[in-house]
């Protein structure tokens, strides 16, 4: 199921896009100076690059050591999400691998050579990985463990369970996303990037992955269905229909977008958390890496909200306005201006005959009232042509160059492997 892909890997407009650090302005961002980098470390980004070249570039924008913590914990999760998706692998071995993956990473030479997975380098070699887990400061190291295990076990709860209540709901993404929330969140306060009220306020970090991961799963529903996952609660959608596929049926059209209202309805209420933790961010590359897959996140609710197309194929933001939001997502006023602008797009769509509708428009009120407490009034048009313009011309610039130099990174690296 890729369910840590699925967090870190998405919404896909914005890491196509995302090729440039901004801070103060758009710069490019040059590739990493494969000339420091120990054997394991280039190994670690080259896994890194063959699983999510996307998740590599935001990577590269982080300051110092950070960077290279964050790469480890997503190879470290990435093998973990190997292991969980790996059918071919019995339960009656996979669970006991879920429960102790996060003690593989102490042991020098375990490494996994049955998985039948695209990503199976990461099991492969973990010996690398593990050994670059290793020689990370002993701060890096305790929580990624930490987050390993807690993340294992929950990965065994839900193999044969399908997500019921919507208690269950958030657990099952807390597991999945939350948990890389608060990891990530802690390796901020450990590099000392950030204070460490970031990483101690697990609530609001949890609110960060459960933002990000109820909007995909709103999102990827026929998607989902398709390849035989169901990951909406079925305290809520039993209310609407007697299957979960049900809502793929013509007739049953007006019933399924209520029943999606209701679930962007309860991820809406994540918002005062999201604003809350971006508030506290105090460095830029941090603050770019966790604003801007919220931004598009909220961009993403707007445009599936009362949407029929959402059972019908793929919704997704223009890439015009994937770059305006890039741009312009660098500081916290702008991310409230944001959220103000596309929470009031979906106020505007709240159908006075949608059974959420009175919840929906309360969490707005709410999330309008934190975004704008002096009550000044945004445009919803507040991008203009010429800006979005000149900010998808960068983007081009940009997008020309880092394609010119990560080429020649990449030969630069196969040419120092040979």
């Amino acid at each position: 199921m890729e369910r840590v892909g699925k967090w870190l890997g998405r919404p896909r407009e914005l890491y196509n896009l995302l090729r440039f650090k901004m801070g103060g302005g758009a710069a490019v961002m040059p590739p990493l100076d494969q000339d420091v980098l120990s054997d394991g470390l280039k190994t670690c980004y080259r896994y890194l690059n063959q699983t999510s070249r996307s998740f590599a570039a935001v990577i590269q924008a982080l300051d110092g050591e950070l960077r290279h913590a964050v790469c480890i914990f997503y190879l470290v999760l990435r093998a973990l999400d190997t292991v969980e998706d790996d059918m071919t692998i019995s339960l009656e071995t996979k669970v006991p691998m879920l429960h102790d993956f996060h003690s593989y990473l102490y042991q020098p030479d375990w490494r996994y050579m049955e998985s039948k997975e695209k990503d199976k380098q990461v099991l492969e070699d973990f010996t690398t990985i593990s050994l670059e887990f290793r020689n990370l400061a002993e701060v890096y190291r305790d929580v990624i463990a930490d987050i390993c295990h807690k993340m294992g076990a929950g990965m065994a709860e839900f193999l044969e369970k399908k997500v019921d209540t919507q208690h269950e709901w958030d657990k099952y993404c807390h597991y999945v996303a939350g948990l890389v929330g608060i990891g990530l969140s802690r390796l901020f306060s450990a590099s000392e990037l950030e204070d460490p009220v970031v990483g101690q306020d697990t609530e609001l970090a949890n609110s960060m992955g459960l933002f990000l991961q109820k909007t995909n799963i709103i999102r990827d529903y026929l998607e989902d269905q398709l390849e035989g996952r169901e990951f909406w609660p079925r305290e809520v959608w039993s209310r609407y229909a007697k299957k979960l596929s049900d809502l793929t049926k013509p007739e049953h059209i007006d019933m399924a977008v209520q029943c999606m209202n209701e679930l962007i309805t309860n991820a809406l209420h994540h918002v005062p958390d999201v604003l809350t933790y971006l508030s506290r961010l105090k460095n830029q590359s941090v603050f770019n890496f966790c604003a801007i897959p919220q931004v598009m996140a909220i961009a993403t609710l707007a445009a599936c909200y009362n949407n029929k197309q959402v059972f019908r194929g793929v919704v997704k933001i223009r890439k015009g306005q994937a770059v305006t939001l890039m741009m312009d997502a660098t500081n916290i006023q702008a991310v409230k201006a944001i959220m103000y602008q596309y929470v009031e797009e979906i106020y505007q769509k709240v159908p006075s005959t949608d059974p959420s509708s009175n919840k929906t428009q309360q969490i707005i009120v709410s999330i309008r009232t934190m975004s704008l407490p002096n009550g000044v009034e945004v445009s919803r048009n507040h991008y203009s042509p010429i800006y979005l313009s000149c900010a998808m011309l960068l983007a081009a610039l940009s997008w020309q160059y880092l394609r010119a130099m990560s080429k020649a990174s990449e030969e630069y690296v196969q040419a120092s492997e040979n």
